[in-house]
């Protein structure tokens, strides 16, 4: 839940960060057009402060027909007393009212430019009339585009809350799914070994003595998959564990309950060095039992065989787990311990993502495939780092 409030969080923190950026950001482009405009209008001004003083109004016609027409603003130039004299770049022909209208609304957008001419005898200021420009068509479509970002941006964080949801619940389901598929996986050996030594007292009450100690095992084993399953995503003490005599105990009880995993498939351990790690039995034991069962599932021939080697370097134990099972495609050699993935027609995916998380996260080891051929086998391998 924690996790899911802080992903929420950071989505909408996000959001807001972008709003603002985007905001600034196009604020300062309307701001910095605005000076343009009124760095334009400003020279237009000087230009007609210093053509009136000239005794010909060639040049001033000049300015209001061949300059200021190019201006890409709407411009209307008043008189002192702000009566509209002339006007560029309005939707249409306007009457004196509305020309006073558009020059108002104007105003209110940017400050008039006075026109100011110093009259040459006196070196008198006169204001001869004002330059009331308004947005250019750029300018009024930057100012709508922050509402067009914030809306953008709403409707990418409210879709990311709603993908997140979806992809949280859809997650929740197949892991409970999963879940309950793996219990009865992992209850499904004890239960049928302990169904078929009920059947073998019925059948020889006189060995009842003997198989009484195998059900014990058993019973032990559904004691031990209710432990594994309170351990995980709990606080997980570890000390100090032989491979050895780990992966031995977990080859020992699955090579009795053979027959109700698959027929003629034979488990060897081969190359047995004794190494220590930290390391947690009962959920490092149901890594490696869940590795070799998914060797045995996988095998299709009718004499499967499972080899197991326990190895040693400079600072890690290796177990490497060899089946002649039908093989995975290289493309999927690290899908494969993703939660919901699965090569079998039937397969939930949980099995080998709980076998990474016991590895990886649990005992800062690394699991991985590191041989596999269609129709071959694969070679899985654990690594975990050595103590004295």
């Amino acid at each position: 839940m924690q996790s899911s409030s802080s992903i929420k969080f950071s989505l909408f923190f996000i959001g807001i960060i972008l709003i603002t950026g985007l905001l600034f950001y196009s604020n300062s482009l309307v701001n910095r057009l605005r000076d343009d405009n009124r760095d334009i209008v400003k020279v237009y001004s000087q230009i007609i402060a210093k053509t009136v003083n000239e005794p010909s109004d060639t040049n001033l016609n000049f300015v209001f027909d061949e300059i200021i027409k190019k201006v890409q603003f709407p411009i209307i130039y008043s008189n002192a007393q702000k009566e509209p004299q002339y006007s560029r770049n309005l939707d249409k022909e306007l009457n004196n009212e509305d020309l006073i209208k558009n020059m108002e609304s104007m105003d209110k957008q940017n400050k008039p430019i006075p026109i100011i001419y110093t009259e040459n005898k006196l070196n008198k200021l006169h204001t001869l009339g004002y330059l009331h420009y308004g947005n250019s068509d750029l300018i009024k479509k930057l100012m709508w585009l922050p509402y067009l970002e914030i809306l953008t941006v709403s409707l990418f964080v409210g879709l990311g809350f709603i993908g997140f949801n979806s992809i949280r619940n859809s997650e929740k389901r197949n892991i409970w799914v999963g879940m309950a598929r793996e219990t009865a996986h992992q209850l499904g050996t004890p239960v049928s070994a302990l169904m078929g030594w009920t059947d073998r007292i019925k059948s020889n009450p006189d060995e009842s003595l003997i198989v009484i100690k195998e059900m014990e095992l058993d019973l032990e084993r559904l004691n031990q998959i209710s432990d594994r399953f309170s351990k995980i995503g709990s606080e997980t003490s570890l000390e100090k564990i032989s491979l050895k005599n780990l992966v031995n105990e977990q080859v020992a009880y699955i090579k009795k309950r053979l027959p109700s995993l698959g027929n003629n498939i034979n488990i060897d351990i081969k190359d047995v060095e004794d190494i220590y790690i930290e390391g947690n039995i009962t959920l490092l034991g149901w890594a490696i039992e869940n590795i070799i069962k998914n060797g045995i599932d996988s095998i299709k021939n009718e004499e499967g065989k499972i080899i197991i080697n326990v190895l040693t370097n400079k600072q890690f134990g290796l177990i490497h787990i060899i089946d002649n099972g039908i093989g995975i495609d290289k493309k999927d050699w690290k899908n494969i311990f993703r939660p919901g993935f699965s090569t079998k027609t039937r397969g939930w995916g949980l099995g080998l993502s709980l076998v990474n998380r016991i590895v990886k996260e649990i005992h800062h080891g690394e699991i991985k495939v590191i041989q596999s051929e269609k129709g071959i086998g694969s070679t899985f391998e654990i690594r975990l780092k050595k103590v004295g």
